[in-house]
């Protein structure tokens, strides 16, 4: 019989004596039993499994709130201490001496991109890296494009007459300066990626050869520039524009000078006895127009074995017309006889004790007289090498902080890139130093030594082509490591806005080396030398252009970056870059002599570029700022639009438009704020 089927008789049966019950009824007593016992252990057990659950959660609750409220008070506080502690030994461990050791190896022979004396010091960093503790440092190799002088027929321009005599010839050579005068394998002066050729015509000042000048010329003067040779000074715009816009007005060569007005101090004496320029001096330079591109044979590729190139006559941005540099003592008989008109205004005019005429051609008994160039570079195909050393993360090593510079120099590269260099090699010295301490970072820092950045930034190019899905991916930042100096006035900072909090804090725990400022940190000194116009309470960040390794890296794949370095007082000193940019005389003694003599400026710059990788690398929480971002993109957008309203008719003839970013940005900015 089943139990359950006999409920409704139990209440009939269960008060009858034992001996008045059947044996069903007995059977139908037991089971009811049974089931009231089965009945309360089930009720037992799960008041039992009841309270085991509510004891679970009120010690899940009480973990919980003793966790929120108390544990990571304590370990925040510990772990911004120690990271404190931490960064401070790493700034700590820089020392200006030792990047005094460094500039002076770097620079005792010439290192151009492509040559065995690069080789040797990229494989001498390597070797400094490895010594340092990184935890693996290679040699990346790319095959470019790069341009050189022919050594036994060498570059120049002269002056003929009417029955081609050359009565006048430009300098082939700069002298050395005093103690480098046994140093061989120095690339005289010369315009990289210009074609050969030998073009002769009547020559015509064109000012800085920018699109206003030729517009000038041409519109306003009606001097054509179609057949003739034109002469520029440099500065302003990037070569590589000058010549592009001296081929679009037709002319058949450009010649490139330095002009004193654009590349002198007043009161100051030439090098050795000063850091003006020499008249003899001639700043070297690629003239591409490569737009990003890296090697002009792989554009969008890297410059491997496997790539396919294209012919050299169809590489991007190769100029079409002869280029070449002279000092500015050549440029000025090139330009004392000039006939034509005088400048338009002041502004063509340069401090050379010449008129500075126009042209075309030349005036009184001269003007059946040409100008001549010779030009034989040679492009050829060159393997570069980059040194890329690695420090593995601990807790998010698939993360990137890249710090970078390039090795590479036209000459001794004093300044350029050396004194980048050598703030490279201390910083990455440092961070080893913490690594044999036991200490690892969060992310993963990578340092580079480019190669070939001279030629058009190939070998950072190069590289983030080669690894261009990784690093869009995973890169957290790009730190440059340029030049440390071009002036010894104040710090100088471009960058993403993303880091400005993060610059502003780091300049203020890091002392200042300027004069006068010897209590005060960093922040200090640069607010009251260069404060920013748009808000005097902070200094002044510029926006990151290019013409340097962060190029491909902040443009391109659209990468976080910033750079730092010394700059010149730009309200009092109006020359533009430094007077020794890319000639022989930018040497150790230029930096040790005249720009910083202590190496405490560039100390400075290798602890503010080191503590920005230290931060981004090792940060629980990457410091970027994004309201600083939207409120900069906010200020752009405005900047825009009111421009674009003053040259409304034509910007609606010509069917440009900027509604649609100015309502679209708005409406960001009004989701913000709701």
């Amino acid at each position: 019989m089943d139990c359950k089927d006999t409920d409704h008789r139990w209440h009939l049966l269960r008060h009858r004596p034992c001996t008045q019950r059947s044996p069903e009824a007995c059977n139908l007593i037991l089971c009811s039993s049974l089931r009231v016992q089965e009945a309360m252990a089930k009720s037992r057990g799960q008041l039992y499994l009841w309270m085991c659950l509510a004891a679970a959660l009120a010690s899940f609750l009480a973990g919980f709130s003793v966790g929120w409220f108390i544990k990571p008070v304590k370990e925040t506080t510990i772990s911004a201490h120690y990271q404190q502690s931490t960064k401070w030994k790493l700034l700590s461990e820089m020392k200006a001496e030792n990047i005094k050791s460094f500039l002076r190896s770097f620079t005792k022979l010439p290192h151009l991109a492509g040559t065995e004396q690069n080789l040797l010091l990229a494989k001498e960093i390597q070797m400094h890296w490895k010594r340092f503790g990184l935890d693996s440092v290679n040699l990346v190799h790319y095959d470019v494009l790069l341009s050189y002088p022919n050594e036994t027929n060498a570059n120049y321009v002269s002056i003929v007459d009417e029955h081609g005599t050359e009565i006048f010839k430009t300098s082939y050579f700069e002298p050395p300066p005093d103690g480098y005068k046994n140093v061989t394998n120095i690339v005289p002066p010369y315009n990289a990626f210009s074609p050969q050729g030998i073009p002769e015509g009547e020559l015509l000042y064109v000012n800085y050869a920018r699109t206003e000048d030729f517009f000038k010329l041409e519109r306003e003067m009606g001097i054509n520039c179609t057949g003739k040779i034109v002469i520029a000074r440099y500065g302003k715009i990037f070569r590589g524009n000058k010549v592009k816009n001296a081929m679009l007005a037709g002319a058949i060569g450009i010649i490139l000078y330095s002009d004193p007005a654009d590349y002198s101090a007043p009161g100051v004496q030439p090098y050795p006895k000063g850091w003006n320029l020499p008249g003899t001096a001639a700043q070297r330079g690629n003239v591409l127009n490569l737009n990003g591109a890296g090697d002009p044979l792989t554009p969008g590729y890297p410059a491997k074995e496997y790539t396919f190139r294209l012919n050299v006559e169809d590489g991007v941005g190769i100029p079409k017309i002869p280029v070449h540099p002279i000092g500015y003592t050549d440029a000025e008989i090139l330009l004392r006889h000039l006939g034509g008109p005088a400048s338009p205004d002041e502004t063509w005019k340069g401090t050379l004790n010449v008129a500075y005429k126009i042209g075309p051609g030349f005036t009184g008994s001269d003007t059946s007289r040409k100008v001549q160039m010779h030009v034989h570079n040679t492009n050829t195909i060159t393997r570069i090498y980059n040194v890329i050393g690695t420090i593995r993360g601990c807790v998010e090593p698939d993360r990137y902080v890249i710090l970078g510079g390039h090795r590479d120099s036209w000459v001794f590269g004093g300044i350029d890139p050396t004194t980048g260099t050598a703030v490279l090699q201390e910083i990455a010295q440092s961070f080893g130093k913490l690594l044999k301490a036991g200490w690892r970072p969060r992310r993963t820092i990578i340092f580079a030594s480019w190669d070939a950045e001279e030629f058009g930034l190939l070998g950072s190019t190069e590289w983030a082509e080669e690894n261009v899905k990784v690093l869009q991916e995973r890169s957290v930042a790009y730190i440059n490591s340029d030049s440390s100096i071009e002036g010894n006035y104040t710090i100088r900072i471009d960058c993403t806005p993303l880091l400005y909090q993060l610059v502003y804090k780091l300049t203020k725990e890091i002392s200042s080396p300027d004069d006068g400022f010897e209590s005060k940190s960093l922040y200090e000194s640069w607010l009251e030398k260069d404060p920013s116009p748009e808000n005097k309470d902070h200094p002044r960040i510029n926006k990151l252009g290019s013409g340097s390794d962060f190029e491909a890296y902040f443009q391109r794949l659209g990468i976080a970056s910033g750079r730092a370095r010394y700059t010149k007082n730009r309200r009092t000193e109006k020359y533009s870059n430094y007077p020794m940019y890319h000639t022989i005389y930018e040497t150790f003694e230029l930096v040790e002599n005249f720009y910083d003599p202590s190496f405490k400026k560039q100390l400075s710059v290798a602890q503010l570029r080191g503590a920005l990788v230290y931060e981004l690398a090792d940060s629980t929480i990457i410091p970027f700022n994004i309201q600083d971002y939207a409120n900069t993109l906010k200020t752009y957008s405005e900047s825009i639009f009111n421009l674009s309203k003053k040259y409304g008719q034509q910007l609606t003839e010509n069917g440009v438009s900027f509604v649609t970013a100015e309502q679209s940005l708005e409406s960001v900015f009004m989701k913000d704020k709701a």
